[in-house]
């Protein structure tokens, strides 16, 4: 097995400023697929110029996360595929990880690797030696997958448009008794939530805020029911409606507004409506 075994899909939305340091992490040996969920001719333009093994697809709109990687997954024609986020930081070892962690493991669905929370330019010392462990789920931020394990599970539910896709998609993997695992060895930095351009921060926080509420009862009632998701989410309504209230009184308008979204997510996934919202960008 070699680098050239292993195509990284990258999804992002207004981020320009984020991939680069991610794209220059990466072997260029190695293949990339650059979903950009917008119309940004430009920064296709850009990236394909810059770096002569990335692809980037522009999806015309916001479709999502798991949407965009669905569409990433797609082009892949090689055996291996790495779902990376656009503010993570490859070391110089990393790839090599995966792929010795693949042929030791190789029943493998997907392979987490361990975060790291700081960046440092220190050599990372993978081994031979086992520190690897079954899991249940890993983080999206970074997944490295063998595409032949998913011919009937399939991809991303893109019901999702942020939150829990990834561990919906290890929940339908762990069903059909396939293996997952975390990987001690591998190491890559991931900056966390930084994804997007700083300029578009809040309107970011409002989306989050929308869909993980969303994502949050779809998920539950996907897996248990309509009355059961309800009872768990009845909490997360009643403090939203406490805290607008609250803020409303103390004229912040900004904390305002981060629960409203909270509570018009929450409403949305209960009578049965689309993931919808996007950031007014």
């Amino acid at each position: 097995m070699s680098i050239t075994d292993i195509t990284i899909v990258i999804t992002t939305f207004k981020g320009k400023s984020k991939i680069k340091k991610c794209l220059n992490s990466i072997n260029k040996n190695c293949r990339v697929v650059n979903v950009e969920n917008s119309n940004d001719a430009e920064f296709k333009k850009n990236i394909e110029k810059e770096f002569s093994n990335v692809k980037c697809i522009l999806t015309g709109k916001n479709l999502g996360y798991g949407s965009g990687n669905n569409i990433g997954l797609k082009e892949v024609k090689t055996k291996y595929a790495l779902i990376l986020n656009p503010d993570t930081v490859l070391y110089p070892e990393t790839l090599e990880a995966f792929l010795l962690s693949a042929q030791q493991n190789p029943d493998f669905a997907i392979i987490g690797p361990n975060i790291e929370y700081a960046e440092t330019k220190k050599k990372i010392n993978f081994s031979s030696q086992a520190k690897i462990h079954k899991a249940e789920s890993v983080k999206g931020f970074a997944m490295f997958l063998n595409l032949s394990e998913f011919k009937d599970i399939g991809l991303f539910d893109e019901n999702f448009f942020l939150y829990l896709e990834e561990i919906d998609l290890c929940r339908r993997l762990i069903k059909k008794n396939k293996n997952i695992y975390w990987d001690e060895n591998i190491q890559i930095f991931h900056q966390g939530g930084q994804s997007h351009d700083s300029s578009i921060n809040y309107q970011v926080e409002l989306t989050r805020n929308w869909h993980w509420m969303w994502s949050t009862f779809y998920y539950n009632k996907k897996y248990k029911g309509f009355l059961v998701s309800f009872l768990i989410v009845l909490p997360k309504m009643l403090s939203a409606v406490i805290k607008i209230l609250i803020y409303f009184l103390s004229s912040n308008k900004k904390k305002k507004e981060i629960y409203q979204q909270r509570l018009s997510g929450l409403f949305n996934a209960i009578i049965g409506k689309d993931s919808w919202y996007r950031p007014n960008v």
